[in-house]
């Protein structure tokens, strides 16, 4: 039986960190030449012992050739390809499911999370913060419709959730080992993982940073995916809409009540009720769509409890190359070693989380 109350006890930051990067790849075949070079720059200028773990979340270009030919030529990189697209909240946690780092940083593959960040990163983690988020200060290369649907997106999200979620801050941050044994005892299937990381509380801070337009290849973010993310973290963190729904539904019977007895008192004392169909059509369509719209709202969470009792695993690894221990060993209790892996873990359909 799991436990309800999670303990974990945290080791510091040691006198030689190791660091784990996770990059979740969909389609980046363009980009990826320039970021392996930043990446390998980034590391030469860490303190420790660094990985670098990319998830290929079910590509279909030449991204995972790249990275299987990158990763059996580089030590220090892994590569972790998942059976399909599982969407990138999937995708970050079999990264971080897979670290050994007593830091592990997640950013994405499209270079507008500059790699250069992760040392501002590291230096405020070092100041005794358990998780360190980059704070968009500027988003240069964006539309005026993208930066206000950001905006709005934040906004909503900090009205209907009761978790402090920062505004202008997405999943590139940096998470200490405490944390993220945490992380990994959090088993839910409709994941927002920077809610979730709000959620656990910790010491917390910032690290802004000018993010960079994307110059190769293009968003897997448009508008109706954050639509999409918004709708699954309202649900994931907030009973707000079933509120919203119970006193709505309230209300609009309240009101029709209302006009019922006036319809009534009309009829007794023949004051004049208006003959025709039109009021009486416009009435009904209303209360239909304020019920399609509540009945929606509790479908949303009938649905995810639905995804949560099935209790099917978050993801399926079609390979793992750049790993030297079996997949059931990486999910384990203990932490894998930073040495040298032997490439060509054979296939396997468990996952990381499996224990």
């Amino acid at each position: 039986m799991r436990a309800s109350v999670i303990q974990s006890v945290g080791t510091g930051v040691n006198a030689s960190p190791r660091y784990s990067l996770v990059l979740p790849i969909y389609n980046e075949q363009q980009v990826l030449p320039r970021l392996i070079e930043r990446i390998r720059s980034l590391i030469s200028r860490l303190d420790g012992e660094t990985e670098a773990i990319f998830v290929d979340d079910g590509s279909h270009d030449g991204s995972v050739k790249y990275l299987r030919r990158v990763v059996t030529a580089e030590p220090r990189f892994r590569l972790i390809e998942l059976s399909r697209n599982f969407g990138h909240q999937i995708a970050i946690t079999a990264g971080m499911d897979a670290a050994a780092g007593d830091a592990v940083i997640v950013m994405d593959a499209d270079l507008q999370d500059p790699p250069e960040v992760v040392l501002d990163l590291v230096a405020k983690w070092k100041e005794g913060f358990e998780i360190v988020y980059a704070r968009r200060v500027k988003r240069e290369g964006e539309s005026w419709f993208k930066r206000l649907s950001a905006d709005l997106f934040y906004r909503f999200l900090e009205k209907m959730t009761a978790v402090n979620i920062p505004r202008n801050v997405g999943d590139f941050r940096l998470v200490g080992r405490h944390a993220l044994d945490v992380f990994r005892h959090m088993p839910e299937h409709d994941r927002f993982v920077r809610g979730m990381f709000g959620w656990m509380g910790f010491k917390q801070a910032a690290v802004p940073f000018e993010r960079p337009p994307r110059t190769i290849g293009q968003t897997k973010y448009p508008f109706w995916k954050m639509m999409h993310l918004a709708v699954h973290a309202v649900v994931s963190f907030s009973e707000k809409p079933l509120h919203f729904a119970l006193w709505g539904g309230s209300a609009i019977s309240a009101l029709a009540l209302t006009f019922g007895a006036y319809a009534v008192f009309a009829w007794i004392f023949e004051t004049g009720v208006i003959a025709g169909w039109t009021s009486t059509v416009v009435i009904v369509s209303f209360l239909c769509g304020i019920n399609l719209f509540m009945t929606g709202v509790v479908g949303l969470y009938v649905g995810s409890i639905h995804a949560e009792v099935k209790r099917r695993p978050l993801y399926v690894i079609n390979r793992l190359t750049g790993f030297d221990e079996p997949v059931a060993a990486i999910g384990g209790g203990r932490r894998r070693s930073f040495r040298k892996p032997n490439n060509g873990v054979a296939p396997s359909g468990r996952t990381l989380r499996q224990l």
